[in-house]
């Protein structure tokens, strides 16, 4: 099959930990097992979030000193998609040799006119108490929100329209690479009023970006791989209970919030809506289970799935 996986920022860096390079380099080997399963029998392509990493070179970025202004956000995402992309890469490699693996950094489309611009919602950066979070704010300039327990930062998050170098992927993919893309939702870009591409202020949702992408590379599955084993019903309380197989009207029913796992709900539904495909949410140690039918939230037309 052609499969198009987007990788969970807690696959790079878990709650609570320091963002140091050593840190996500061992959590990116432990995802790349897995992946590599997954390399070994089917065509693959790999995308990422890039939350944490985008908000420390954002931070970075105001607090030096020697700049007139900080580096905007489609340049960081950038070089997150370069920096994420060769741990991949070369975690895919050490962990299955006989594979080609290509990590690329794209371009993703977006609409100038997105009222995401003006609300945002996405969350990047690490997590504080509300305490720090507003002090930050007032500090910053920064719009803070709740995420969960937490407060992050957020980020306008305009809907991903196309890919520019889908051609290049599908390239990539017919020639038998694994290829690693989409990074952080791809670097937003829109077209100005002379037809050319520039880079905006924005972070895209990278589960969005997988779906388009699943779209336009004609993908028979996208698995949205995460930290827990599904779409749940009450998460967080004690009658949390997994969603095991649903169509896409009766996830949109469910109502999932905007924040957390709305927007991955949101691109299996399309994906499967546009494509009469199958989509899925699930954990990463669980990859190899979703295929065969085994574990995770599994979204198909008419809410049945036999592998």
């Amino acid at each position: 099959m052609r499969i198009v996986v987007a990788l969970g920022g807690n696959a790079l860096l878990k709650r609570g930990e320091k963002p140091d390079a050593r840190n996500q380099i061992e959590n990116v080997n432990l995802a790349a097992e897995q992946l590599a399963k997954l390399a070994k029998d089917h065509e693959l392509v790999i995308t990422h979030g890039n939350g944490p990493q985008v908000g420390v070179l954002a931070l970075e970025s105001a607090s030096d000193t020697r700049l007139s202004e900080p580096y905007p956000f489609d340049t960081l995402g950038a070089e997150t998609q370069g920096m994420i992309g060769y741990w991949l890469q070369q975690g895919v490699k050490n962990a299955l040799p006989s594979a080609n693996v290509m990590a690329l950094i794209n371009q993703t489309l977006v609409l100038a006119d997105d009222p995401a611009f003006a609300n945002p919602t996405k969350f990047i950066g690490e997590v504080y108490s509300k305490e720090e979070a507003e002090k930050l704010a007032a500090e910053r300039g920064w719009v803070v929100k709740a995420d969960g327990e937490y407060f992050r930062r957020v980020v306008g998050s305009p809907k991903p329209q196309r890919v520019i170098e889908t051609p290049l992927i599908k390239v990539l993919l017919d020639a038998g690479a694994t290829v690693i893309c989409g990074g952080g939702g791809g670097v937003p870009v829109v077209r100005n009023g002379e037809g050319k591409l520039e880079g905006v202020e924005a972070v895209i949702d990278k589960d969005l970006t997988a779906a388009v992408m699943a779209d336009s590379l004609e993908a028979d599955m996208l698995i949205i791989l995460t930290d827990v084993d599904g779409a749940q019903l009450d998460y967080g309380t004690p009658n949390a209970r997994r969603i095991d197989r649903a169509t896409p009207a009766e996830m949109r029913g469910y109502g999932f919030p905007a924040g957390s796992m709305g927007p991955k709900v949101e691109a299996v539904c399309r994906f499967v809506e546009l494509t009469g495909g199958v989509a899925a949410i699930g954990r990463l140690e669980d990859a190899t289970k979703i295929i065969a039918g085994e574990a995770g939230t599994i979204v198909t037309p008419d809410g049945t799935y036999n592998a």
